[in-house]
């Protein structure tokens, strides 16, 4: 084994433990028919389900909220989001002029990790061919915070949270600069 797959094992090692993941389904229509809830089953939220499930059966605490497609409270809710150790968002990130989750949360990254919406559109090649080419997933790093902007659909959703759930710990981790 060579020295850098060890130290990357290592890395990934000490990255396991549960951390609290603050994730935020971005619709508007979802919003205005269930309002501000805090689980994803009292909207019919089946995306924000997935993202929640999977991060609680990696070991994490899961904070969810419902938001409309609104820049102002988009940001408000991000800024309160930095009590967690990681943001993950799902919806919003169309082409449509409505969709708003990347133009709110973008200017607020540090450092962006381009690497995620890269293998994104990549893996999403496999299932809806150039198509991909339309997909907005962003990543990156907010004031030592790991965050992950992923379209809606729980197809998409399934495929961000099976790149972000195994590196999330090692994400977290590099974000803080402890590794």
């Amino acid at each position: 084994m060579s020295n850098t797959t060890s130290t990357s094992d290592e890395h990934r090692r000490h990255a396991q433990q549960g951390y609290t993941i603050e994730v935020a389904t971005i619709s508007t229509s979802r919003y205005h028919e269930h309002g501000s809830v805090r689980d994803p089953e009292d909207a019919d939220d089946v995306s924000g389900a997935i993202i929640v499930d999977a991060l609680r059966e990696s070991g994490h605490t899961v904070r969810y909220t419902l938001l409309p497609d609104d820049l102002d409270m988009i940001q408000h809710w991000f800024a309160e989001a930095m009590d967690g150790d990681a943001i993950v968002t799902t919806g919003g990130t169309g082409l449509s002029p409505g969709d708003l989750t990347i133009e709110a949360i973008r200017p607020l990254l540090g450092k962006e990790m381009p690497g995620f919406g890269e293998i994104f559109r990549l893996k999403s090649m496999d299932e809806i061919g150039y198509a991909a080419m339309l997909t907005r997933a962003v990543a990156g790093v907010a004031r030592g915070r790991a965050v992950f902007c992923m379209p809606g659909s729980p197809n998409a959703v399934r495929l961000g949270i099976e790149i972000i759930a195994p590196e999330l710990g090692h994400v977290i981790e590099h974000a803080r600069g402890r590794v």
